[in-house]
């Protein structure tokens, strides 16, 4: 009776060790807001979502010295369709930089950001740029946020990580 109770409690433990061990498997989402820098607010601004699951491997090709080939991906396969697009407000209008529509961006990507949470999401990594010709004519510019949250997958829906060409060959 005392060796089933010892062997149990050793079984027990080694479980939950490897349990412990495993690593989870994570998903990311990226949403990116696009925001005017345009003079007198003639640009767009605009937060960009989208649920659509593509397969980054349909449209990539690798380059090597035997093989060269370029990538043939059809623009129209590559597009995305489904999309959430919510209307920001541009930095400028015509007196200058308006500070209420920075105010009004920021409580909309608060209240995104919010969501996301709610939805489980963390938000994980923010990454900025500018984009703007820069010369003494440049009346174009964008400022663009992309916000990357990740989340755990349910231990059911995490997938196997995906079998590489090499993978495959070497079989």
């Amino acid at each position: 009776m005392k060796r089933t109770v010892i062997l149990t409690a050793i079984v027990l433990m080694m479980s939950l060790i490897s349990e412990a061990q495993e690593k989870p498997v994570y998903e990311v989402k990226i949403i990116t807001s696009i925001e005017s820098i345009i003079p007198n607010g003639i640009g767009r601004s605009r937060l960009i979502s989208t649920d659509s699951d593509v397969d980054y491997r349909e449209f990539t090709t690798t380059q090597t010295e035997e093989s060269g080939d370029r990538n043939k991906s059809d623009r129209e396969e590559i597009r995305i369709k489904d999309y959430d697009e919510t209307k920001l407000l541009n930095f400028f209008n015509v007196g200058g930089i308006r500070f209420q529509n920075i105010a009004s961006n920021d409580a909309l990507l608060t209240s995104k950001i919010n969501q996301m949470m709610l939805d489980g999401w963390d938000l994980a990594f923010v990454n900025t740029g500018v984009e703007s010709y820069g010369g003494t004519d440049d009346t174009n510019g964008i400022f663009i946020t992309r916000y990357i949250f990740k989340r755990e997958k349910p231990a059911e829906a995490a997938e196997k990580p995906a079998e590489t060409e090499s993978d495959s060959e070497s079989n």
